[in-house]
């Protein structure tokens, strides 16, 4: 009989359980060098920014990456209730890294539902439909590709274009 089976399952540490809301739980957890914690909920992952944790819903993280022992997260504010606008990537060296990196992979990559191209005058624009932690559907939102004016025209098609995409709510399977 293995020892192992009496274990008792490791806990985070009593500050990152402070931070949670009342009935968020830790789904996994990493150290940092600086003692500091980051944390995935079902919310959304907390990260140890310099002002102090905040968490980072998982509809707004536009990229995830896991190299060389370090996690770099990209996230993004909506602008206007429409477009996407990715803020400066951040980082942290996973000391202790756990299940983090494949839990975060699959949260973000689960959290979009759907996904299309779209040209438009000057570029093109990514529409993308994600799901919201704790609420019942999902909420299109676009980004402009690299390349792409942000001018009135273009804004006038995504708000044309996003209007017919809430217009149809019925699930799909995720697109490139």
């Amino acid at each position: 009989m293995s020892v192992a089976l009496f274990r008792r399952r490791e806990r985070p540490p009593e500050a990152v359980a402070a931070l949670l809301d009342a009935d968020e739980r830790v789904v996994s957890w990493a150290d940092t060098p600086t003692g500091a914690s980051v944390v995935a909920t079902p919310l959304g992952l907390w990260w140890p920014f310099p002002d102090g944790p905040r968490r980072m819903g998982w509809q707004f993280l536009d990229k995830v990456i896991w190299r060389d022992e370090v996690m770099t997260v990209t996230e993004a504010e909506v602008v206007d209730d429409a477009l996407l606008v990715e803020r400066p990537p951040v980082s942290a060296r996973l000391t202790t890294p756990r299940d983090l990196p494949p839990v975060v992979r699959k949260r973000v990559e689960g959290n979009i539902v759907r996904r299309e191209l779209v040209t438009v005058t000057g570029g093109a624009v990514r529409f993308v439909a994600r799901r919201q932690p704790g609420v019942d559907g999902y909420t299109w939102w676009a980004r402009l590709e690299p390349g792409t004016p942000d001018t009135e025209p273009v804004r006038a098609a995504i708000r044309a274009r996003l209007e017919l995409l809430r217009g149809d709510q019925e699930p799909a399977l995720p697109t490139d």
